[in-house]
């Protein structure tokens, strides 16, 4: 089980606001105002007061990752109450979601929140601090956390869920702000990068020709070796989909398999589900054969214990003439789905259905 279409262009991890800033703030610099239109939860901080700490987290109702790091941010606060923790809603459309959001999440989100200062009739996108904050750091998306030294110096921006050794050192007095900001300059040339081949991807990926499609990811994947983890398996579909170069595409598929992502079994899991998946075009035997390589060293690493791996391997293993191995794959699939909330997938009960009645005498 895996997402059927990789598209080359989905590289962002982050919930994303629009691209194109400039950065003009950076670790090390003074940090900017707190401008907020209300209170929703917690103590009011109008200001960053001189010989305070602070962590200024931007977030959204909208934002899946969000609601994942706003319990850490609670926990961190817990163990770190020396330190103020402000929570601001940016980038919405609707502020009027914001309050019942943060009733819904109750003990889970337990610090200062508040929504970001959007003029009237603005774009949500316009806030005064999504813009003095966020866009002027160049950070294009939530959730990112800022914390703020007792010189109201900006000592680390970054993901929330990577906040705690940076909080720990700058309350044990062990941060060293010069080199997190040249961390944070090469980390933010990486993300100019990163921002310029999504550009080229996407159009190439608009143009509809896969040979221009082709040669931008093998521009990617030249000028850092390190994207073909992320852009392999697109490029094995432009190969198979677009160019349509079986032998082209079962060397590459071998070379990911075996080298790329040998050791990532969520990455081979999706290599052998986009090859198999019920609705994917129809592959041939080589193919099959390479995606049940994938699909069994995926279940290796995971020790038989992912459902998703389980369900992928079991449908390689059907493709590949094996009903019987399917058949007892899937049962060991629906097993391990008890209690996720793919538990009653249609999809993962009718491919078992599908492998039981293969295996009926007739």
């Amino acid at each position: 089980m895996g997402k059927q279409l990789v598209t080359v262009v989905g590289i962002l991890v982050l919930c994303a606001a629009p691209r194109g800033w400039a950065q003009q703030l950076g670790v090390g610099d003074p940090a900017p105002g707190i401008q907020v239109k209300e209170l929703v939860k917690g103590a009011p901080v109008n200001s960053l007061e001189k010989g305070k700490r602070y962590v200024v987290e931007f977030w959204a109702t909208w934002c899946g990752p969000c609601r994942v790091s706003i319990p850490h941010l609670t926990g961190l606060q817990k163990q770190h109450p020396e330190f103020t923790f402000i929570g601001v809603s940016v980038w919405e459309q609707d502020q009027k979601g914001v309050k019942p959001f943060v009733q819904q999440m109750g003990d889970k989100m337990a610090y200062t929140v508040a929504m970001d200062d959007v003029p009237e009739g603005a774009n949500g996108n316009e806030g005064k601090m999504a813009k003095t904050w966020m866009q002027a750091a160049g950070q294009d998306g939530i959730p990112t956390a800022f914390l703020i030294d007792r010189d109201g110096t900006i000592a680390w921006i970054g993901h929330p869920m990577e906040l705690d050794q940076p909080l720990e050192k700058l309350a044990a007095g062990t941060w060293d702000v010069s080199a997190a900001k040249v961390q944070f300059q090469k980390d933010q040339a990486q993300r100019r990068k990163m921002s310029e081949l999504q550009a080229k991807l996407t159009t190439a990926q608009q143009s509809g020709d896969p040979h221009q499609m082709l040669a931008a990811l093998d521009q990617a994947i030249a000028e850092n070796p390190a994207m073909e983890a992320t852009l392999g398996v697109g490029k094995y579909q432009v190969l198979t989909r677009g160019i349509k170069d079986p032998e082209k595409a079962r060397v590459y598929g071998s070379h990911l398999v075996d080298s790329v992502l040998k050791d990532n079994p969520a990455a081979l899991n999706q290599f052998a589900w986009v090859i198999v998946a019920p609705n994917a075009p129809k592959a041939d035997a080589a193919a099959v054969k390479l995606a049940l390589k994938a699909a069994q060293q995926a279940d290796a690493l995971t020790q038989g214990k992912d459902p998703g791996i389980a369900d992928t391997l079991a449908r390689a293993y059907f493709d590949a003439g094996s009903p019987a191995k399917a058949l007892q794959t899937q049962e060991r699939a629906v097993r391990l789905f008890k209690g996720t909330p793919a538990e009653n997938d249609p999809g993962v009960r009718a491919r078992l259905e599908q492998y039981q009645k293969a295996v009926k005498p007739h």
